[in-house]
């Protein structure tokens, strides 16, 4: 398998990060669902947000990353079995994907940095607060993190339905390509 995309595949890395982040997007909205009702006196009440937090830091990390390989390696073409429409609509949701991640990523960021305090990533580095001691930022932040947190699993759901239609109603490709499978065969 290429390590870059060609004009009718996705190449490895491009695979790989793609389902790094779907990955690490349902596992932090799923951690961060179940930690909101941890009590003080629970193990996991500071365990969680600090995994929480270390994973959504370097959730950012990949998503730079990958924005930065989009343009260095460019994404293969559409199909010509989608519609103009289909591929209209699959490009703005996956810009509206990585809007939403980054505006999630950073939301919680502010939520985390909100007294001035920096975010270490599982011990590894700390990430300092770029804007100090702002009051009220925290319950801001949070709202923007929760309603965009909500959207952007909302439309990764949605996009992997329409992943699965293209593979099973239409039997096209679509799928197969972001899993690094060979064309379907006739």
């Amino acid at each position: 398998m290429q390590v870059r995309n060609s004009s009718s595949k996705f190449g490895v890395v491009s695979i790989a990060v793609h389902w790094l982040v779907a990955g690490a997007v349902f596992s932090l909205f799923g951690l961060g669902y179940w930690m909101v009702d941890l009590s003080y006196y629970d193990d996991w009440y500071r365990t969680g947000p600090d995994i929480h937090r270390s994973i959504g830091i370097l959730l950012l990390m990949v998503m730079l990353f990958r924005l930065g390989w989009r343009f260095f390696t460019p994404l293969p073409r559409a199909l010509p079995s989608h519609s103009r429409l289909e591929v209209l609509a699959a490009h703005g949701a996956h810009m509206l994907l990585y809007a939403l991640i980054f505006v999630a990523t950073a939301s919680g960021y502010l939520i985390s940095t909100a007294d001035g305090s920096s975010i270490s990533v599982f011990n590894w580095f700390d990430v300092p607060s770029v804007t100090g001691q702002i009051k009220g930022m925290e319950d801001t932040a949070g709202l923007v993190h929760y309603w965009s947190t909500w959207a952007l699993v909302v439309l990764a759901g949605v996009h992997g339905l329409a992943a699965v239609k293209h593979h099973l109603i239409d039997r096209d490709d679509t799928l197969r390509r972001m899993l690094g499978a060979g064309r379907r065969q006739s």
